[in-house]
């Protein structure tokens, strides 16, 4: 199979797809694959090691969309991509599609077979392909949280372990997943007050096993969740639902109860943001004022770490990409089922659930997108 990775043209997107490592792993496998020139290079990886591994260098995207059976990206298509796609064509990359109907809407018309690696699941129930991009902005909440607390953002002016004398700051992270788990640390080693709200009970155990002493855990009630809200310096959103809209669990008016200049970190900007008055932001311009409180919104945190990102995401996806080159997409979904959820769109139908139900649109079976 002819595998492709362009650059990623995402504002301020440095990860790529595809690593060198990854890269001479389908070439052993006996697969051809083409990177566009320079694609690797915000991440530390020149021409140089791609060709030494194997791979080809072309000059434009243009040429991999045009020529690549699979195409391997980091984060969504953007337009202009997406214009480029075709049927018989699989796409294996992040898509976050249910809120994003313009997209779904392109994806559909493409025809293209799009696998998305933040539905692919794993035995334990879990987001294999997600999770090292949610422990890396799980690290990154309270670092950039932290930032935006500072005077001359516009926020606070509170640090996060205090000083002798002066009491730290209160961090609330709403969700105890990867993402707030990895955020609870960071945070509570930074030397905040912090407190993780769920609703799992078991998870809370776990936490509180693991983490007792470090952290603090709340149950999710609304009532909870309000008060916390109120009290905090920074409230980190890490909740997630796999596939679908991210739930809206604050609200506007909650807002005034906040203290002027308090942040708010949205990490689950992707799906549409967990606070009400969230809307995604870039690394450019990542920053915006609601109400007197300051909202982080960036939609791609991981890839200011772009190095660190595009490691860890290539060793989790570069056996899922083999297994899709070696058998084709409808050989390795129906011997993988974990994989075979990732399947959102094939042939002008969406086949995921959730997306349908975000977005209001009809929704086949993977089972029944097998036969078309």
């Amino acid at each position: 199979m002819l595998i492709g990775c362009p650059a990623e043209i995402k504002n301020q997107e440095y990860r790529v797809g595809i690593t060198p490592a990854a890269a001479q792993e389908a070439v052993a496998n006996g697969h051809d694959v083409i990177i566009q020139k320079g694609a690797g290079a915000g991440a530390g990886f020149p021409d140089e090691e791609y060709t030494a591994a194997g791979a080809r260098i072309v000059d434009t995207a243009e040429e991999i969309f045009a020529t690549a059976e699979m195409v391997v990206k980091v984060k969504e298509p953007q337009p202009a991509e997406r214009a480029q796609l075709r049927k018989d064509q699989i796409l294996f990359t992040y898509l976050h599609l249910a809120p994003d109907a313009a997209q779904t809407a392109d994806l559909l018309e493409s025809g293209v077979t799009a696998i998305a690696y933040e539905t692919v699941t794993d035995r334990m129930g879990g987001l294999p392909l997600l999770a090292p991009m949610s422990e890396v902005a799980g690290r990154l909440a309270p670092q950039v949280g932290s930032w935006t607390l500072q005077k001359a953002n516009g926020g606070r002016g509170v640090l996060m372990g205090g000083v002798p004398g002066v009491a730290p700051a209160k961090v609330t992270v709403i969700g105890g997943g990867v993402v707030g788990t990895h955020a609870a640390k960071i945070a509570a080693g930074m030397g905040a007050d912090v407190t993780v709200l769920d609703m799992s009970l078991p998870r809370m155990r776990y936490l509180d096993d693991v983490y007792g002493g470090t952290f603090k855990t709340r149950y999710a009630s609304k009532g909870n969740t309000a008060e916390l809200v109120a009290e905090s310096d920074m409230v980190i959103g890490a909740v997630l639902i796999p596939g679908a809209a991210a739930p809206k669990l604050v609200s506007r008016a909650m807002l005034s109860t906040m203290k002027p200049g308090a942040a708010i970190v949205d990490v689950a900007i992707d799906q549409g943001g967990c606070f009400e008055t969230s809307h995604a932001t870039t690394h450019d311009d990542p920053i915006y004022e609601v109400d007197g409180i300051m909202h982080y919104c960036v939609a791609n945190m991981p890839g200011a770490v772009a190095r660190t990102s595009t490691i860890a995401l290539g060793n989790v996806t570069m056996p899922f990409m083999i297994a899709l080159a070696n058998k084709g997409w409808k050989e390795a979904c129906a011997a993988d089922p974990h994989l075979m959820n990732g399947l959102n769109t094939h042939a002008g139908k969406l086949t995921y659930a959730a997306v349908g139900e975000a977005l209001g649109l009809d929704y086949i079976s993977t089972d029944e997108a097998l036969k078309i």
